[in-house]
């Protein structure tokens, strides 16, 4: 019976030390979760044996349980580099054709694949949700893998330009009359954006002021092709003198704009712009937003063309605290591709560990809970960061000497228990 006890006490401990060695051995794999052997005495009795001189019958291993609370930070420059602060799992799945087969893990280290896919170092697709666009809101909790468009957007044209500047009160008329773009003497300021045509070619817009009288000034506009710089009237616009047709600011003893907010152009084609086949009925409306005639340098506060666009290509990839993945393209724009799903369990010490930093659901952790990042009991996101694993060291290495010393006192009672045995054989 001792030589029993002895030999269960061996392998509980060479069970510790096999438990604390993974535990060092995965300190740094991100996402990892600590185990910890937990036991439990054996004990029988039976109608032949006093319960009261009965002694136990050696150590079992009841459970090798995972510990989840969470580990520290390490800060990366990768945007796709994710982790949850607080409670819930990423949900990854080994084939995007079926999503429903999935596991969850709290490594996120991804990264775009060959077909802008979203996937971890094994190649499981993350998993997310479709959002409505319009309102920024997820369209359906059933989650699919992330994929994100490498071209976003049909080219469109300009149409309005919202513009809001101040205009120096002090500034003198030109020496030179009447306008002429060329002639840096014959204005005060000008001012260039960059504006599309209906096949998504840029063109260079330019905006020149010239100060006629005291709180009077007078805009022209010119648009640039490969042809060169081009003027660009006004309808019944102001004539400067020469047939460039402009618009004309008026401003109160107080500096602000009385007159003059809105003024469309004449189409592309009456400025002779070459334009390859875009459509020449085209024509820009400048809205001013409360331009200001102060006593002050001038500044351009807005200028946006709140319209035109051409094709983007992908630039920037991020992700915000509330999982919405956000792709930014070449052209300006920006797009919700979709948000980070996550989920969580009612037991996670009941999830099964598949290895790989997975887990799977079962009965006794519950089904799968899913739902929005920083929502409810659910974290938050903070991307260019992993969890490193929640291993503590030191204590470590406290459970490594100490499962060592409960491995050579069993071996020692093990041999205690067969000298005993030897010494019992050879009496006569």
């Amino acid at each position: 019976m001792s030589m029993n006890i002895a030999l269960s006490g061996l392998g509980a401990a060479q069970k510790d030390l096999n438990t604390t060695s993974n535990n060092i051995a995965n300190a740094n794999t991100y996402g990892f979760k600590e185990s910890r052997t937990e036991f439990s005495d054996v004990y029988s009795n039976s109608i032949f044996s006093n319960s009261k001189t009965t002694t136990g019958g050696g150590v079992q291993t009841a459970t090798v349980a995972q510990q989840f609370h969470e580990g520290s930070s390490i800060y990366t420059n990768n945007p796709l580099d994710l982790r949850v602060q607080g409670t819930g799992f990423f949900a990854v799945a080994p084939s995007k054709t079926e999503p429903a087969n999935n596991s969850l893990t709290r490594n996120g280290a991804f990264h775009l694949n060959n077909n802008n896919e979203i996937v971890n170092s094994d190649n499981n697709y993350l998993l997310g949700y479709e959002i409505n666009q319009e309102t920024n809101t997820v369209a359906s909790y059933e989650p699919k893998p992330m994929t994100i468009d490498d071209t976003f957007g049909q080219p469109s044209m300009s149409n309005n330009i919202n513009i809001s500047m101040n205009l120096p009160s002090g500034e003198e008329k030109p020496t030179v009359s009447p306008f002429d773009f060329n002639d840096p003497d014959s204005f005060n300021k000008s001012t260039s954006s960059t504006i599309y045509d209906s096949l998504g070619n840029p063109l260079k817009m330019s905006a020149y002021y010239v100060k006629r009288n005291d709180n009077v000034w007078d805009v022209f506009y010119t648009v640039s092709d490969s042809g060169g710089e081009k003027a660009l009237d006004i309808d019944g616009g102001q004539d400067n003198g020469n047939g460039h047709l402009g618009h004309r600011l008026r401003f109160d003893e107080t500096g602000m704009l009385t007159s003059g907010a809105t003024h469309t152009t004449a189409s592309f084609t009456a400025a002779g712009l070459q334009l390859g086949g875009a459509d020449g009925s085209q024509t820009l409306t400048f809205n001013y937003d409360q331009p200001t005639q102060y006593a002050a340098p001038f500044e351009i506060r807005k200028l946006e063309d709140t319209d035109g666009a051409t094709t983007g290509y992908l630039s920037n990839v991020d992700i915000d605290s509330d999982g919405n993945i956000l792709a930014s393209y070449s052209n300006g724009k920006d797009k919700v591709i979709g948000r980070v799903a996550m989920a969580r369990v009612a037991n996670e010490q009941g999830l099964a560990q598949l290895g790989g930093t997975l887990w799977n659901v079962t009965q006794d952790s519950g089904a799968a809970v899913w739902g929005d990042a920083s929502q409810g009991s659910f974290g938050s996101i903070k991307n260019g960061t992993l969890e490193q694993s929640n291993i503590d060291m030191t204590q470590e290495l406290v459970d490594l000497i100490t499962a060592q010393r409960n491995f050579q006192a069993s071996s020692r009672a093990l041999d205690v228990n067969n000298q005993l045995q030897q010494n019992i054989l050879q009496i006569r």
